[in-house]
């Protein structure tokens, strides 16, 4: 049985407040757990001590099972220092999508065609 340290879901819309839970990959996110660990409140401000609330020892001993954290539970993990910090690597997260790329090229484009017009202006 494949196990994650993960976030479920709870609260109203837009006032979305999550428990931090371990449970089988296959089960839904909002479905059955076998244990919660803490809660994860992002409305919150940052530096409150509240807005994330771990029980690391069983976080420790859910690992030490097997038990793998998602992305975010680990970012969680790393601030509080039950965790190494992981190196991530994401070399397209500041690229522009196609679409911009093409609108740019055709900005690039446009203008040295104004900056030719112009050059052939003041040469006459």
């Amino acid at each position: 049985m494949a196990v994650k340290i993960r976030l479920s879901r709870g609260g109203s819309k837009k006032r979305p407040h999550y428990s931090i839970v371990v449970a089988d990959s296959r089960m839904p996110r909002d479905g059955r757990f076998l244990e919660k660990l803490g809660t994860y409140n992002p409305l919150l401000p940052k530096g409150d001590e509240r807005r994330v609330i771990l029980d690391i020892d069983r976080v420790k001993a859910w690992m030490e099972h097997g038990a793998q954290p998602t992305e975010r539970v680990q970012r969680f993990l790393e601030n509080a220092g039950a965790a190494e910090k992981v190196e991530r690597n994401n070399p397209k997260k500041g690229t522009p999508g196609k679409a911009a790329q093409e609108r740019a090229k055709a900005r690039a484009e446009k203008a040295a065609a104004a900056d030719e017009a112009a050059e052939e202006a003041s040469a006459e």
